[in-house]
């Protein structure tokens, strides 16, 4: 396994019984050593995800006792939130899993077979660590067909509610059941906070703005003036209540296709100090990668024409199949097409309440650059 928590079916020369789907099975080697325990699956590319190096029972009191250790770096990371990433699947050695906590309320996320059978025991968990008010599913990843689980959004506990968050000052509201994900992105919680550092006094442009993340912090930051733009109604919308929530007066957002935004600001000759671009996933698959590829060069050929000399360019990729060397590669080429320089100031991934497993490259999804433009 070489430190990896994943055995592909390919890789199985031999099973022994006739374990279903989900059942907690043990792992040999070779010479019959024991390599631990996991969720077996006999219909998925991932047939085996390590859970347990021991054959405990997977059950409420052995989440609980996952998520009081997964609590306790939350509590060193934010001292005195409750709005954080609880659970990062493997990440925090619980593969297929992801937990989000906003005050009290909850969101859950099972993406493998074996943890989608243990549902309730999540949930026990959680109601006996936080007596949450409320907790939700939303299982509608596309993630979750390569596991032969249908997609579900719904109540599992209690009564799920809105409810305001608050990131360094920054105030949101997050419905458990809207938006997108679990309801808010909160893996872009730090790098949100270095943007707002290089705002003062600065024209901003929030490009794929969803519910306004990075564009209220630039407010806040001292921005002179915020444009935000996404192509969502519902996120223009919440982005909008979010301004009016901080008293944001120098903000806008507009509904619109981001890539005919920016040629229409380049055709007006408007000129930012700072460009944010944060765009959803470009591909969910290695066969459209070239594709993905060309998305980007053509997103930052369009930002770049509206940076002024020595603005600051912020752009993230959550494409996991966009290695980071990829995408750095992409925006470096991209700029020297543009007859620009570059300075990196920041390279950085998701916020650290989304830890990563070394050697698993799979759990640093997110790429975030922060670019002095010449």
């Amino acid at each position: 396994m070489a430190g990896h928590p994943w055995v592909f079916s390919n890789e199985i020369r031999e099973i022994t019984g006739a374990p279903a789907q989900g059942d907690l099975v043990e792992l040999r080697d070779a010479a019959g050593i024991c390599l631990g325990y996991g969720f077996y699956h006999p219909h998925s590319l991932i047939a085996f995800r390590l859970i347990s190096a021991d054959a405990a029972e997977v059950d409420a009191p052995f989440f609980a006792g996952r998520f009081a250790t997964a609590l306790t770096l939350r509590e060193k990371l934010f001292p005195g939130s409750s709005c954080y990433r609880l659970v990062h699947g493997e990440g925090d050695f619980l593969p297929g899993l992801v937990v989000d906590r906003f005050n009290d309320q909850f969101v859950v996320q099972t993406l493998a077979a074996g943890m989608d059978m243990r549902l309730d025991a999540v949930c026990d968990a959680l109601e006996t660590l936080f007596h949450p008010a409320g907790i939700v599913e939303r299982n509608e990843s596309s993630l979750r067909t390569l596991e032969h689980l249908l997609p579900r959004k719904g109540v599992l506990r209690g009564s799920p509610a809105p409810t305001q968050i608050e990131t360094d000052g920054v105030k949101f509201t997050v419905d458990p059941l809207g938006g997108q994900k679990t309801g808010f992105f909160l893996d872009q919680r730090v790098n949100r906070t270095l943007v707002r550092r290089f705002s003062p006094g600065a024209r901003v442009l929030d490009c794929f703005c969803n519910d306004g993340g990075f564009a209220l912090h630039a407010a806040a930051g001292g921005a002179s003036s915020v444009l935000g733009i996404d192509s969502s109604a519902d996120a223009v919308s919440r982005a909008r209540h979010n301004a009016a929530l901080n008293d944001a007066q120098n903000v806008t957002f507009t509904q619109g296709d981001v890539f005919e935004e920016l040629a229409r600001l380049a055709a007006e000759e408007q000129r930012f100090d700072v460009i944010i671009l944060d765009p959803p996933s470009f591909t969910k698959s290695k066969k459209n990668v070239t594709t993905a590829k060309k998305g980007y060069r053509d997103l930052h050929r369009a930002a770049l024409q509206l940076l002024v000399k020595d603005g600051y360019l912020a752009t993230a990729s959550c494409s996991h199949h966009i290695m980071p060397e990829t995408f750095q590669e992409i925006v470096n080429a991209t700029a020297r097409e543009c007859g620009r320089r570059l300075q990196e100031i920041e390279w950085r991934g998701a916020s650290p309440d989304h830890p990563l497993l070394p050697g698993v490259p799979e759990t640093a999804y997110l790429k975030f650059g922060l670019f002095r433009v010449w």
